[in-house]
């Protein structure tokens, strides 16, 4: 007889993860589909300016957001990020104006030059120091202008370049 709690407890939990995996569709995060990155409404602004900017037809937004060393590396930083913005959501704790960490900026910077190699090798190479971001000069092309976001075009007043 005391068998049957620790059965109905394991048939309980396996109920409950299946219910959770189907209603959240959480096979669908382990995929690379940009509509899963924007399944949480705070980052309606961020695809919606990705869908009318020039990298939508050649990227999705693990191109640039996550490491592609190998997939181990790959496989831990989106279960690092998702973890952040799980806890994120789950807390109420979200940014007004949401922006990569230290961290991230490093992985989309080593991103834009994976891709862009040939383009950029005369300008890592060069004479010139590489102490900038891509972005701070081509600031449109991944998420195209920001006027469709929540937070104002110019927004360099909260966040200054430096």
């Amino acid at each position: 007889m005391s068998k049957y709690p620790l059965i109905i407890a394991i048939a309980a939990a396996v109920i409950a993860l299946t219910f959770f995996v189907f209603v959240t569709d959480a096979p669908a995060y382990g995929g690379s589909a940009p509509e899963t990155c924007a399944n949480c409404h705070v980052m309606d602004s961020q695809y919606e300016n990705w869908y009318h900017a020039p990298h939508e037809k050649w990227t999705e937004c693990v191109d640039c957001h996550l490491p592609h060393d190998n997939v181990v590396v790959y496989y831990l930083e989106k279960g690092r990020q998702g973890a952040k913005d799980v806890y994120a959501f789950t807390t109420g704790n979200i940014p007004v104006a949401i922006r990569a960490s230290e961290q991230t900026k490093g992985i989309i910077q080593d991103n834009c030059i994976r891709c862009h190699a040939a383009k950029v090798e005369s300008i890592v190479m060069g004479a010139q120091p590489f102490d900038r971001y891509c972005w701070e000069c081509h600031r449109n092309v991944a998420h195209g202008p920001r006027g469709a976001s929540a937070v104002p075009f110019q927004d360099s007043t909260l966040y200054p370049v430096k």
